[in-house]
């Protein structure tokens, strides 16, 4: 019986500090939030199967610092990615000012084939926050924003409650895949069957994204 394989989607998740992209990221893989808030060093990923329309997907989420310092992982960092997600919290206007800054900065550094056509994903986080007394960012906002940039899709979620998380996630994937050749899907390493008997060739997908990060 031939062995199923799973496709590698690489997605990226940029904001401010502060704003919600790793309590969002564990929401989604882990089903988990924590009121302790550690700022993320660098960029940290997560991995998680997903299905999408039968196929099998494994979805390799990117979580970013937020701060200057760091910003200068760039270009091996986000080279490859399928999929930008951009995150601001609903009661913070700084942090949706800042949204053009963060989208411009990744086109510049990823450099994608087709800038005009890439696949970004807006959240509005935190809407939980207060019962949504404290916002200061309405929807119709967001949403204007996101018409001037090619009708990016956006969502209101709550990293803290899971509010939207999931479906905000499903369309990621979907819009991923809209970005990613054909010739590139197939992981051989991903192969459940086959992991622990032959690992990923040098030019595996997985293995291109690892070295592009690392910078070799």
């Amino acid at each position: 019986m031939a062995s199923r394989r799973r496709t590698l989607l690489k997605v990226i998740i940029l904001g401010d500090s502060g704003v919600g992209k790793t309590s969002l990221m564990n929401q989604y893989v882990n089903k988990k939030f924590s009121n302790q808030y550690k700022a993320t060093i660098g960029a940290d990923f997560l991995t998680k199967e997903v299905q999408f329309e039968d196929r099998l997907f494994t979805l390799q989420i990117w979580d970013t610092a937020g701060q200057e310092r760091f910003q200068s992982l760039g270009v091996a960092f986000y080279r490859g990615a399928d999929c930008c997600v951009l995150v601001y919290d609903v009661n913070s206007m700084k942090s949706f000012d800042n949204l053009n800054n963060w989208r411009e900065e990744f086109l510049i550094q990823a450099s994608p084939s087709d800038p005009d056509n890439f696949p970004f994903v807006l959240l509005g986080n935190k809407v939980d926050v207060d019962g949504g007394n404290s916002r200061v960012v309405s929807e119709k906002k967001a949403k204007a924003w996101c018409a001037s940039k090619g009708n990016i899709p956006y969502f209101e979620t709550s990293a803290k409650d899971g509010t939207n998380v999931e479906d905000a996630f499903q369309c990621i994937v979907k819009n991923a895949l809209k970005n990613e050749p054909d010739e590139e899907l197939k992981c051989a390493c991903l192969d459940s069957e086959e992991e622990e008997k032959s690992p990923c060739s040098s030019n595996c997908r997985c293995q291109i994204i690892y070295r592009n990060y690392i910078g070799l």
